[in-house]
């Protein structure tokens, strides 16, 4: 049995237990059934092996060694990755400009931060790939323990896993992939490479692309190390399992033949709008990742156009482009409006 059903399992016993609310008290009755299914390890419910179930069948689906749920986001399975594998004094490779949880993980790990650089895209003035270039130096002048990579970044652009992890195996590294905004990429071999199958540790957040609650997340491993013990430090002994059941539906939505056919056409759909506006330059690796700059605008003045005019407001922009995220859930008549405000944009200037 794993979660979706346990929390459907009907029973008439009276918990004397955690949580206090006990099922009945809806306190904030806009979620009356989120209070309905927060449920706390008792005997009865025994969610522990529940969980158990549901993440292996997980890792058989994604074909990795170990995939576990995580209700603290990718953040929680970055510190997870570094302290299964980190001791105090291991040199850790990250990027400058990463996550904060990256140098964060190396601190409470004990570890010592190396930092390495990546040179911007001269169109888009944004952080370009993770390369084996840019990265080979540092493994020749220092003992790296572990390498944070982040692929794809928040714009799109993806890193040769393959081709990192062979330089980590050459010079015994684990790697460790913050693929937070991927995690889409195992569903459709349209979508770049994810790191999944090939990377020591990879996180996916959930709730970026893929359609979860925040802060829904995963993190999977190709190694033979026990997460567990990293994740008594991590995760807290009162968990969400609503949150957790909600992983385990996202996961069997997304192999299901409807979420394969909404992100076929969610592709389809951005393919299109590429095309309709000729005038518009696009970039990145990853299509979901509207990447767009317009001559004679600069990023911060397209985005003010679309959101004053067509009202509607980008995830991030510079001072040369904007870039709109896609998930999931992202409908047909959202990318019908922007295809529209950005063809007229681009035909203004």
């Amino acid at each position: 049995m794993g979660l979706i059903n346990l929390l459907r399992k009907k029973c008439n016993i009276s918990f004397f237990t955690t949580p206090s609310h006990s099922r009945c008290l809806f306190i904030f009755h806009k979620l009356r059934n989120l209070y309905k299914y927060d449920i706390s390890e008792t005997e009865f419910h025994n969610p522990e092996e529940a969980l158990k179930k549901a993440e292996e069948a997980a890792a058989k689906l994604y074909g990795t060694k170990s995939t576990k749920f995580l209700t603290n986001g990718s953040t929680s399975g970055i510190i997870t990755a570094v302290l299964s594998c980190v001791k105090k004094g291991d040199n850790v490779l990250i990027w400058k400009d990463a996550h904060p949880c990256h140098k964060n993980a190396v601190e409470l790990a004990g570890g010592a931060t190396i930092y390495y650089q990546i040179p911007q895209d001269p169109t888009f003035k944004v952080a370009q790939k993770t390369s084996p270039e840019i990265l080979e130096p540092y493994f020749e002048n220092n003992k790296i323990k572990a390498l944070i990579i982040t692929s794809p970044t928040y714009e799109g652009f993806v890193s040769d896993i393959k081709a990192i992890k062979d330089l980590c195996a050459k010079h015994n590294c684990y790697l460790i992939v913050d693929e937070a905004h991927g995690a889409l990429y195992p569903f459709s071999e349209r979508l770049p490479q994810s790191a999944v199958k090939i990377a020591d540790f990879t996180v996916q957040s959930l709730h970026k692309t893929a359609g979860g609650l925040n802060p829904t997340a995963l993190i999977h491993t190709n190694t033979n190390i026990d997460l567990k013990e990293a994740l008594s430090k991590t995760n807290t002994t009162s968990p969400s399992y609503p949150l957790l059941a909600s992983i385990e539906a996202n996961i069997n939505f997304l192999k299901s033949s409807r979420g394969k056919r909404l992100l076929n056409n969610l592709i389809d759909r951005i393919e299109i709008l590429r095309k309709n506006c000729p005038e518009c330059i696009f970039g990145g690796d990853d299509i979901t990742k509207i990447l767009v700059k317009i001559e004679g605008l600069t990023g911060y003045q397209l985005s003010e156009i679309l959101y004053n005019k067509y009202k509607i407001e980008d995830e991030r922009t510079n001072e040369v482009c904007s870039m709109l995220l896609c998930g999931i859930g992202t409908s047909t008549q959202k990318l019908d409006k922007l295809e529209k405000a950005l063809f007229a944009v681009s035909q203004k200037n």
